[in-house]
């Protein structure tokens, strides 16, 4: 009947457009299928969801109020999500994280005398037994060289500072620099293992611990955290120390005629391990306890030393007062060493430093080219310091790179100034690396040589 209505021909092309059409139509119905089961139904959801959202199209009425009090809250959850939580670590409030859990310590009894722990008397017969069973682990890596562990530490919480924890960070890179070409090991510690001892005291518990975990180190190196090596070429002169248990930076007639609260310090000296260590620290430690006990010691030591302040006891005032008023008992053993800077008082010494190595050269460890730059009173973690925040940090930058320049010579390279960061080449590449030998003799040292046996 087609066929007679429109004719042959035509009524073909209708026919064939028309399946043309069913074709197109089956291939759009398998693709939706297919990519449905491939990619997962995204943003279109399920047939059930297709089925709401069409007659939420055709009903808006219906779900308008509820979408909008969803919307609502997701917003509203949203805000409150990203104002606790940020990417953004200058936002961030460090204190939330920052929680300390009540003390279990019971506190201590006034009354009582302060011990750093049980009485031991025959710690000399336990380290040498020990000793002999271990020959692993002597106490001596050469002749005259002695296993040293350095020690140094700093709070467990950040710096009350935004840079502080920066220059600890330099800090412990120079000991380390240092420990490394001289064979020394290293002990970092951020836990406050007496709360009793808090404050200048908090190193004497750890010394203690220490000394009595590793009975093969020989000495134990105690250094404050705001401190740094600026020879990194000096050994120090283990011989000289063979009949002595303690050394600091001292003078004798300073400590034992004056009294003087500063005739000695604190912040960096050698205890040799032994019985009569642990007999000093006991007899260090009573002063230390904080509270009543610190503040009753410090009254003490303002009264009995030279030109000391009032303030409470602190761990260098107290052993200046130990050794001048029993100096019979521990003086034999104690070595004030004044021929080189264990300790370098920074105020005195960084301005120099450009005068040094026009004059000067790596490897003295006094006044020439210190050993040590100590910066006393600067506080860098603290809030305050004694001394103006920008001169201390310039001069903590300066002295870092004084010794920092030491270590990076031996690559080929050096800090641009005395105040840069950044470093510049002070020598050529070569197709020989092996017969480049460095300025200052630190890449292999004859003092970190190890003499292997023959057998």
């Amino acid at each position: 009947m087609i066929d007679n209505c429109l004719g042959a021909q035509r009524s073909r092309k209708i026919q064939r457009t028309l399946r043309h059409c069913k074709v197109t139509i089956l291939c759009l119905v398998l693709t939706v299928v297919v990519l449905r089961g491939t990619i997962g139904a995204g943003k279109f959801g399920t047939p059930e969801q297709d089925f709401v959202d069409i007659r939420d199209h055709f009903y808006p009425r219906k779900r308008a109020e509820p979408h909008r009090v969803l919307e609502e809250v997701q917003t509203t959850s949203s805000d409150d999500h990203a104002a606790t939580d940020t990417n953004n670590y200058n936002e961030f409030d460090i204190k939330k994280i920052l929680i300390d859990e009540e003390s279990d310590d019971s506190k201590a009894d006034p009354n009582k005398p302060f011990s750093l722990g049980p009485k031991i008397s025959d710690w000399d017969e336990q380290r040498s037994r020990w000793l002999k069973e271990n020959p692993n682990y002597p106490n001596f890596i050469g002749p005259t060289k002695p296993r040293v562990l350095l020690v140094t530490g700093s709070s467990p919480k950040p710096c009350e500072n935004p840079v502080g924890d920066h220059y600890l960070l330099k800090s412990i890179k120079n000991k380390i620099d240092y420990c490394r070409l001289h064979g020394i090991e290293i002990f970092y510690n951020m836990a406050l293992l007496d709360a009793e001892m808090a404050g200048f005291w908090a190193k004497l518990p750890l010394i203690r611990k220490l000394l009595l975990s590793h009975p093969e180190v020989e000495f134990l190196w105690w250094m404050d955290s705001d401190a740094m090596f600026t020879d990194m070429a000096f050994e120090v002169p283990w011989e000289r120390y063979k009949d002595s248990n303690l050394v600091m930076h001292g003078w004798n007639e300073m400590v034992y005629d004056q009294k003087n609260w500063i005739g000695l310090n604190t912040g960096s000296f050698l205890l040799r391990n032994g019985q009569w260590a642990l007999d000093i620290l006991d007899a260090w430690a009573p002063m230390g306890p904080k509270g009543k006990v610190r503040e009753e010691a410090g009254k003490i030591l303002t009264r009995e030393l030279k030109d000391r302040p009032v303030f409470e006891a602190d761990d260098q005032s107290a052993m200046v007062y130990l050794l001048a008023t029993q100096r019979e008992k521990w003086g034999d053993k104690v070595y004030l060493e004044s021929a080189y800077y264990l300790h370098g008082y920074w105020g005195i010494l960084v301005d120099r430093y450009e005068e040094m190595i026009e004059n000067y050269h790596p490897g003295l460890g006094d006044h020439r080219w210190p050993l040590v730059t100590h910066f006393v009173g600067c506080k860098p973690c603290g809030k305050f310091g004694d001394y103006s925040v920008e001169r201390c940090l310039k001069q903590m930058d300066r002295a870092f790179n004084f010794g920092d320049n030491q270590i990076l010579q031996i690559y080929g390279f050096t800090h641009k100034s005395l105040a840069s960061r950044r470093v510049k080449r002070v020598r050529n590449e070569t197709g020989n690396p092996l017969e480049v030998k460095d300025e200052l003799g630190l890449l292999h040292p004859a003092f970190k040589a190890v003499k292997v046996s023959s057998s």
